[in-house]
């Protein structure tokens, strides 16, 4: 697979699972790749090189890791800096917000499974 522009799930072009340019769908299609929002939550920490940011990843493939890097930062979720750090993006930091109720609530499932 390819990360030119086109095969990046981006609001207003068709993406997996959806012909109809709507941002939702877009934004599903991107956080629902294998490792995106892996990737994401790593980063929440603080800026990390590649070979770090593999490490928090358990390890992941460089190649699928160097995939969902550009495909982040295409989407404008993840910069990299001068010195070649991956750091999350003004937009990706309100996505990172978004992300930590989820967070809370599968706390909870995981508590109330328990019982």
């Amino acid at each position: 697979m390819s990360t030119k522009r086109e095969n990046i799930p981006l609001p207003g072009t068709p993406v997996r699972g959806s012909d109809t340019g709507r941002s939702i769908m877009a934004a599903l299609d991107l956080l629902g790749r294998r490792w995106t929002l892996r990737i994401l939550w790593e980063l929440q920490s603080g800026p990390q090189g590649f070979r770090q940011l593999q490490k928090s990843c358990d390890n992941m493939s460089p190649s699928v890791l160097d995939r969902r890097l550009k495909e982040l930062k295409a989407a404008q979720i993840l910069e990299q800096t001068p010195d070649t750090m991956w750091t999350i993006a003004p937009l990706g930091l309100e996505l990172s917000e978004k992300l930590r109720p989820l967070n809370e609530w599968s706390k909870k499932w995981q508590a109330h499974l328990k019982k």
